[in-house]
């Protein structure tokens, strides 16, 4: 069955470019960012793997790991860190998952139960459904899931925005609009009386009968 918002996300142990994790016990109390690549030394995946380790940093300030994911085995992972690097200037220092037998990929259905093969001889079109971003909370249920088709790269910038928001409305009774950023105005949920709007949000502006919207809480 697929996953979806707010399902656990399942647990698994793993070998990694960083060792074996136990992936729950690995994300702790803060997020976690799983996103996954149909084939090691793709042209399109080399550019995201980059991107995402000169984004470390901003991932980190709000609190989330970063992990990877490719049905090709660990040794590859580490032979390709050196393309990334020459390709984008960037160290790739989070874990990348070895997923040889697919048994992953599988577990978060990225891959149908009767996909088989060596993974040398698998091509990224017998892969290519996984391309799926995952956002996991603290509480270990999914947040956010986000397929890409092979040819588009993804925007992790959105992925970035995507996760500021799930961070706020998980501590406050708020929601985001569309192409909302850090710092704009948030809409009140249906949770939120018009006194605790006054109260607690220092006012609001009511557009619609149901969207009233306030400043962003801090």
């Amino acid at each position: 069955m697929a996953l979806r918002i707010n399902d656990t996300a399942p647990d698994f142990t793993a070998d990694t470019t960083e060792g074996e994790i136990h992936f729950h016990d690995w994300i702790g109390d803060g997020y976690a960012i799983l996103f996954s690549h149909p084939k090691d030394f793709t042209p399109v995946c080399t550019t995201e793997l980059g991107m995402m380790a000169g984004m470390a940093e901003e991932f980190a300030k709000r609190d989330a790991k970063i992990i990877g994911i490719s049905v090709d085995p660990v040794e590859d992972h580490h032979k390709w860190k050196s393309d990334i690097k020459a390709l984008t200037g960037n160290d790739v220092r989070y874990p990348m998952i070895g997923d040889p037998e697919m048994k992953i990929a599988k577990l978060y259905d990225m891959l149908p139960a009767e996909a088989s093969g060596e993974p040398g001889k698998r091509t990224p079109a017998d892969n290519q459904t996984v391309r799926t971003v995952f956002i996991i909370g603290p509480d270990k249920k999914v947040k956010l899931s986000l397929t890409y088709p092979m040819t588009t790269g993804r925007n992790f910038d959105e992925i970035l925005r995507a996760l500021d928001s799930i961070r706020l409305t998980a501590q406050h009774k708020v929601a985001t609009p569309a192409g909302w950023k850090m710092g704009d105005d948030v809409i009140l949920t249906a949770g939120v009386t018009d006194e605790e709007g006054n109260s607690k949000f220092g006012g609001f502006d009511r557009k619609l009968p149901y969207l009233r919207t306030a400043k962003q809480p801090q």
